[in-house]
């Protein structure tokens, strides 16, 4: 017997995967049949009850409830243990702020991005180490799946129908990874964002694909800052100053050293990539060689030709975090999607704190 839960009811003779596919309600891959035993299970791991409200998830403005979270995430692959952290997760998708609607419509690239912080980090087996965007952690994997297809179920996201990307990016099939505190000199993430450094917590973040940054020569802070910042001059494009949009800078552990051996915290780093990060108003025009230029050229008054603009608009919309493996001298740049004004504001909540799962538990 198949879980009536999500309003799907299969037809016997069909293949039990196969069926899903019939109803459009996958991700292009397989999924695991929501049976209703399967879900019962899921639904175990949170005290929430399963007509609790999440939200409205757009662009449909579905009504996301928990027990419809827990059919997704059967679907997905999750354990139960994961059920916590993508009810934050799509509680974040839902709030204004996110602004999922232009998000998931928009012709641009991005795909939100879920970011763990604390303890629910090594509860659920999440990984933040080597090959933090690749596959192989099963957490990170379906967890970040699980919100994809709650886009498709719930917010109504079909590719070419109302989800509108000219490209996408592979991240929309899952984006979900976790802070390596254990690897970072400064204080996790999260707390920056107002939350105790043990609450676990997930930050939800409208990101294009992780654009790599090499530098295995910079000794001090002051030149890898600027190896990564010019690195990310060119996001968007390279005559976009500054960049209308939240901009995400994961910092690989051995940079991150670099940066602490010289005093640098993570608010001196933006702040310096904020201030350095610039070049004359007028090498922002449109030429014949580069047709692109800065929408700054639109405003009522625009700025003075040698008057230096900055690649980020502001110090508090860099992003950064701590992840990846012990080895090796890289950093991943994410541009966001627009700005504060109309675009997509990252979102943060606390997770649920663990229910105890064990069969004398239960």
């Amino acid at each position: 017997m198949h879980y009536r839960g999500c309003g799907i009811i299969a037809p016997a003779v069909m293949d039990e995967f196969e069926q899903w596919f019939e109803r459009g309600v996958t991700d292009g891959l397989p999924v695991v049949p929501p049976t209703r035993e399967r879900v019962e299970r899921m639904l175990r791991a949170t005290r929430r009850d399963r007509a609790d409200l999440l939200g409205e998830m757009p662009p449909n403005y579905g009504r996301l409830t928990v027990e419809k979270a827990a059919v997704n995430a059967v679907m997905a692959g999750c354990r139960p243990e994961y059920l916590p952290v993508l009810l934050a997760a799509a509680e974040c998708a839902c709030d204004p702020a996110f602004n999922l609607h232009g998000v998931a419509t928009s012709t641009h690239f991005s795909a939100p991005l879920i970011l763990v912080n604390g303890p629910v980090r090594a509860r659920i087996g999440l990984n933040a180490s080597f090959g933090v965007f690749g596959p192989g952690f099963r957490a990170n994997a379906t967890v970040g799946r699980a919100l994809r297809l709650l886009m498709i179920n719930i917010g109504g996201v079909r590719p070419g129908e109302i989800s509108m990307s000219t490209f996408g990016h592979p991240g929309r099939y899952t984006y979900c990874m976790a802070e390596h505190e254990e690897a970072s000199p400064w204080p996790p993430y999260h707390v920056g964002r107002g939350l105790a450094a043990d609450c676990s917590a997930v930050t939800l973040f409208a990101g294009d694909a992780p654009h790599g940054i090499s530098d295995h020569a910079s000794r001090t802070a002051e030149s890898l800052m600027g190896s990564l910042g010019w690195s990310m001059a060119g996001l968007w494009n390279s005559k976009h100053f500054p960049l209308y949009s939240h901009t995400m800078l994961v910092v690989g552990p051995e940079h991150a050293r670099t940066f602490a051996d010289d005093g640098w915290s993570r608010e001196d780093l933006a702040r310096r990539l904020h201030e350095r990060i610039r070049v004359p108003y007028h090498t922002l025009l449109p030429d014949r060689q580069h047709g692109e230029g800065t929408n700054l050229r639109f405003a009522r008054q625009p700025p003075e030709a040698d008057a230096m603009v900055p690649k980020f608009p502001s110090p508090e919309e860099i992003h950064i975090v701590v992840a990846g493996g012990t080895a090796g001298r890289f950093s991943v740049a994410i541009p966001g999607w627009l700005g504060t004004r109309n675009g997509s504001r990252p979102v943060t909540r606390p997770v649920e704190n663990a229910v105890d799962l064990t069969p004398a538990s239960m």
